[in-house]
């Protein structure tokens, strides 16, 4: 039995959202970094009346749109609620990674941090070689022009790859535009910060990608108290995710956040 004692001041609550993985649209049951598997939590640590929520951040980046709208949510709750937001990196905060931390209005790193990555890619592979040696003939009907866009099966055409990167250059724009509107007066003046690098630790402090080099807790009781009460949150899978599936959906998962994490050796 819980007894509530009246007039008792409760100590300062900051939800701590975690943020790990890749970010995607996710399978059937809507697991992983998107923006429907992510809006009850976030909704529900804004509903706690805290007085900051965090993020925990460790994620490679993914789609550019899930990033958007995730981002998009936290800021809209935060100035809704008036609530300041904090982001704390561990691994790595890059591409879509890095979108999400630029909803905080603070940006933390540990020494190690890896950061930045501020670019679009598209990645495929080419067959058709293979196929010739194996006397396979790929045949392709369509209906209009662009529908066997950078088709693996075919050999590379110019006109493929300049429609590709007149897709990534809007995709692009709407990353540094975001990054800038957030980051502000804050990012180094005259520095290349969007040509898709990666930086670490410090390093991203020194050009304003981050604020400073802190951990969640230490930080936390810094601009709150010694007795801030952090609330960890995290994606729950539930029963029928966990007998149906799910299982093959999260191995899949487990895949493309690992290809993710390689990129950055980790």
């Amino acid at each position: 039995m819980t007894i509530r004692i009246p007039f008792l001041k409760k100590p300062p609550l900051v939800p701590v959202i975690r943020l790990q993985g890749a970010i995607g649209i996710g399978g059937r049951f809507g697991a992983g970094l998107n923006d429907a598997a992510l809006a009850p939590l976030i909704e529900k640590a804004f509903r706690m009346k805290p007085v900051a929520v965090a993020l925990a951040i460790n994620s490679p980046g993914g789609s550019a749109a899930q990033s958007s709208l995730i981002a998009a949510r936290i800021r809209r709750l935060a100035e809704e609620k008036k609530v300041p937001v904090h982001a704390f990196v561990e691994d790595v905060a890059a591409s879509g990674g890095y979108w999400l931390a630029c909803a905080a209005d603070d940006i933390w790193v540990d020494e190690t941090s890896l950061v930045g990555s501020i670019g679009v890619i598209f990645a495929g592979f080419g067959f058709h070689e293979l196929m010739q040696r194996h006397g396979v003939e790929r045949r392709v009907i369509t209906a209009g022009r662009s529908k066997s866009l950078a088709d693996p099966f075919q050999p590379e055409k110019p006109e493929d790859v300049a429609r590709l990167k007149a897709l990534q250059t809007p995709i692009h724009q709407a990353f540094i535009d975001h990054v800038t509107r957030r980051r502000g007066s804050r990012l180094a003046t005259g520095a290349d910060l969007f040509n898709a690098d990666i930086w670490v630790g410090r390093q991203a402090v020194d050009l304003g990608l981050a604020d400073g080099v802190a951990h969640l807790m230490p930080r936390l009781q810094a601009l709150y108290g010694a007795k801030v009460k952090p609330v960890m949150m995290g994606q729950r899978r539930g029963l029928v995710q966990r007998l149906t599936g799910a299982a093959v959906e999260g191995a899949l998962a487990g895949i493309e956040d690992r290809a993710g994490f390689a990129r950055f050796g980790l």
